[in-house]
Protein backbone atom coordinates (compact mmCIF):
# COMPACT_ATOMS: atom_id res chain seq x y z
CA UNK A 1 0.00 0.00 0.00
CA UNK A 2 1.21 3.58 -0.54
CA UNK A 3 -0.26 6.44 1.08
CA UNK A 4 0.15 10.35 0.07
CA UNK A 5 -0.29 12.14 2.93
CA UNK A 6 -0.61 16.49 3.87
CA UNK A 7 -1.52 19.19 6.36
CA UNK A 8 -1.88 22.07 6.46
CA UNK A 9 -0.49 24.82 9.34
CA UNK A 10 -3.39 23.34 11.59
CA UNK A 11 -2.47 19.84 11.65
CA UNK A 12 1.69 19.06 11.28
CA UNK A 13 1.97 17.40 14.64
CA UNK A 14 -0.52 15.19 14.00
CA UNK A 15 1.21 14.83 10.21
CA UNK A 16 4.16 13.75 11.54
CA UNK A 17 2.97 11.04 14.06
CA UNK A 18 0.88 9.50 11.52
CA UNK A 19 4.28 9.29 9.53
CA UNK A 20 6.36 7.71 12.35
CA UNK A 21 3.20 5.46 12.75
CA UNK A 22 3.78 4.40 8.80
CA UNK A 23 7.46 3.93 9.10
CA UNK A 24 6.64 1.94 12.13
CA UNK A 25 4.26 -0.61 10.27
CA UNK A 26 6.61 -0.74 6.77
CA UNK A 27 3.84 1.45 4.41
CA UNK A 28 4.64 3.68 1.68
CA UNK A 29 4.01 6.83 1.81
CA UNK A 30 4.40 10.65 -0.02
CA UNK A 31 4.37 13.19 2.42
CA UNK A 32 3.38 15.94 0.55
CA UNK A 33 3.43 18.67 3.56
CA UNK A 34 3.33 21.45 5.20
CA UNK A 35 5.96 22.20 6.72
CA UNK A 36 5.11 26.17 7.84
CA UNK A 37 3.55 27.41 10.83
CA UNK A 38 1.94 30.40 9.35
CA UNK A 39 -1.19 30.05 7.75
CA UNK A 40 -1.58 28.22 4.05
CA UNK A 41 -4.50 27.41 2.48
CA UNK A 42 -6.00 23.73 2.62
CA UNK A 43 -7.29 23.39 -0.71
CA UNK A 44 -3.60 23.91 -1.76
CA UNK A 45 -3.08 20.71 0.00
CA UNK A 46 -6.38 18.72 -0.09
CA UNK A 47 -6.47 18.36 -3.98
CA UNK A 48 -2.97 17.32 -4.66
CA UNK A 49 -3.37 14.45 -2.53
CA UNK A 50 -7.04 13.51 -3.99
CA UNK A 51 -5.95 14.09 -6.83
CA UNK A 52 -3.18 11.50 -6.53
CA UNK A 53 -5.71 8.97 -4.72
CA UNK A 54 -8.42 9.62 -8.21
CA UNK A 55 -5.69 8.77 -10.79
CA UNK A 56 -3.98 6.12 -8.78
CA UNK A 57 -0.71 6.99 -8.01
CA UNK A 58 -1.24 6.16 -4.58
CA UNK A 59 -3.92 3.45 -2.77
CA UNK A 60 -4.96 5.61 0.28
CA UNK A 61 -4.64 9.53 0.91
CA UNK A 62 -4.78 11.06 4.82
CA UNK A 63 -5.30 14.75 5.36
CA UNK A 64 -5.31 16.95 8.75
CA UNK A 65 -6.34 20.33 9.35
CA UNK A 66 -7.45 22.00 12.45
CA UNK A 67 -10.76 20.40 12.21
CA UNK A 68 -10.11 18.41 9.24
CA UNK A 69 -13.52 19.86 8.02
CA UNK A 70 -11.71 21.78 5.29
CA UNK A 71 -9.87 19.02 3.96
CA UNK A 72 -12.49 16.58 3.39
CA UNK A 73 -14.58 19.08 2.19
CA UNK A 74 -11.72 19.60 -0.44
CA UNK A 75 -10.82 16.42 -1.08
CA UNK A 76 -14.27 14.88 -1.93
CA UNK A 77 -14.56 17.69 -4.68
CA UNK A 78 -12.34 15.46 -6.84
CA UNK A 79 -14.52 12.82 -8.80
CA UNK A 80 -13.53 9.16 -7.43
CA UNK A 81 -12.75 10.61 -4.26
CA UNK A 82 -14.30 9.50 -1.08
CA UNK A 83 -12.88 11.20 2.16
CA UNK A 84 -13.89 10.54 5.73
CA UNK A 85 -13.89 13.00 8.67
CA UNK A 86 -12.87 10.96 11.41
CA UNK A 87 -12.91 11.80 15.04
CA UNK A 88 -12.96 8.23 16.59
CA UNK A 89 -12.13 4.64 16.56
CA UNK A 90 -15.52 2.84 15.72
CA UNK A 91 -15.84 5.25 12.43
CA UNK A 92 -12.32 4.59 11.39
CA UNK A 93 -13.16 1.14 11.11
CA UNK A 94 -16.96 1.50 9.81
CA UNK A 95 -15.75 4.00 7.06
CA UNK A 96 -13.20 1.75 5.30
CA UNK A 97 -15.76 -1.65 5.79
CA UNK A 98 -19.17 0.41 4.69
CA UNK A 99 -17.99 2.90 2.63
CA UNK A 100 -14.62 1.99 1.50
CA UNK A 101 -13.13 5.51 1.93
CA UNK A 102 -9.95 5.94 0.14
CA UNK A 103 -8.76 9.22 2.05
CA UNK A 104 -8.93 9.40 5.81
CA UNK A 105 -9.47 13.48 7.30
CA UNK A 106 -8.72 14.41 10.67
CA UNK A 107 -8.33 17.47 12.85
CA UNK A 108 -5.23 18.58 15.19
CA UNK A 109 -7.39 20.73 17.38
CA UNK A 110 -10.26 18.11 18.15
CA UNK A 111 -7.81 14.83 18.76
CA UNK A 112 -4.58 14.45 20.24
CA UNK A 113 -2.40 12.70 18.71
CA UNK A 114 -2.53 8.98 20.33
CA UNK A 115 -5.90 9.10 18.83
CA UNK A 116 -5.20 9.91 15.59
CA UNK A 117 -2.43 7.40 15.51
CA UNK A 118 -4.93 4.89 16.80
CA UNK A 119 -7.35 6.11 14.05
CA UNK A 120 -5.12 6.08 11.57
CA UNK A 121 -3.61 2.55 11.96
CA UNK A 122 -7.19 0.81 12.36
CA UNK A 123 -8.19 3.03 9.19
CA UNK A 124 -5.11 1.70 7.23
CA UNK A 125 -5.61 -2.05 8.21
CA UNK A 126 -9.17 -2.11 7.93
CA UNK A 127 -10.71 -3.78 4.61
CA UNK A 128 -13.22 -3.10 2.88
CA UNK A 129 -16.34 -5.55 3.63
CA UNK A 130 -17.84 -5.75 0.00
CA UNK A 131 -21.42 -7.64 0.12
CA UNK A 132 -24.02 -5.11 0.21
CA UNK A 133 -21.97 -2.30 0.89
CA UNK A 134 -20.33 -2.54 -2.34
CA UNK A 135 -24.19 -1.86 -4.23
CA UNK A 136 -24.37 1.23 -2.15
CA UNK A 137 -20.61 2.42 -3.21
CA UNK A 138 -21.22 1.73 -6.87
CA UNK A 139 -24.37 4.16 -6.85
CA UNK A 140 -21.97 6.99 -5.53
CA UNK A 141 -19.28 5.86 -8.50
CA UNK A 142 -22.37 5.46 -11.11
CA UNK A 143 -23.49 9.21 -10.07
CA UNK A 144 -19.62 10.53 -10.34
CA UNK A 145 -20.07 9.06 -13.83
Amino acid sequence: MKVAIASDHGGVNIRKEIISLMDEMGIHYEDLGCECSTSVDYPDYAIPVAEKVANGEVDRGILICGTGIGMSIAANKVKGVRCALVHDMFSAQATREHNDSNILAMGERVIGPGLAREIARIWLTTEFAGGRHENRVNKIKQYEE
